[in-house]
């Protein structure tokens, strides 16, 4: 095996690192969503189907651009770069559609309700976040309170 930088183990490095922050970016923006729509319903098997059949329009279509880009590299003749292109084509391939959106909403509708459980301790010393920054509610409207009149001119 080639330890020299830029041989073969600073390929795969270059490709394991990459692919563990596009994980990231699938994971936090598919939970997200399901954890939204078990916020807005307390429903945890339809907060799953909800949220994942709304971003998995987004994950498919980010991950079908990455696969298409990494591929589009694996013809050329650079020893160097054909292996890391493969690499990370069939990992994005792999990750997105077979982790992402098989096994992680597969986990979370087993676990149920406890995948979202919170010790109360850590919950009273936590933030609340929004990915949406912070959410205020509508003022009610009374009937009695009529809006305004438009004004003809």
């Amino acid at each position: 095996m080639d330890r020299r930088p830029g041989g073969e183990l600073g390929a795969g490095a270059l490709a394991g690192i990459h692919e563990a922050g596009l994980a990231m970016d699938y994971e936090v923006f598919l939970v997200s969503g399901i954890r939204e729509q078990w916020l807005r319903e307390g429903d945890a098997t339809g907060s799953i189907v909800k949220g994942t059949r709304h971003n998995a329009r987004v994950v498919t279509a980010a991950a079908t651009i990455m696969v298409v880009v990494f591929a589009s590299f694996v013809p050329t003749d650079d020893a160097m770069i054909k292996p890391i292109a493969f690499a990370l084509a069939v990992g994005v391939l792999v990750d997105a559609f077979a982790v992402r959106l098989t096994l992680v909403p597969a986990v979370l509708a087993l676990l149920g309700r406890a995948a979202w459980w919170l010790p109360r301790r850590l919950d009273r010393i936590l933030p609340e976040l929004n990915i949406e920054g912070p959410q205020e509610d509508e003022p009610v409207r009374r009937e009695d309170e009529r809006l305004p009149e438009p004004v003809s001119v």
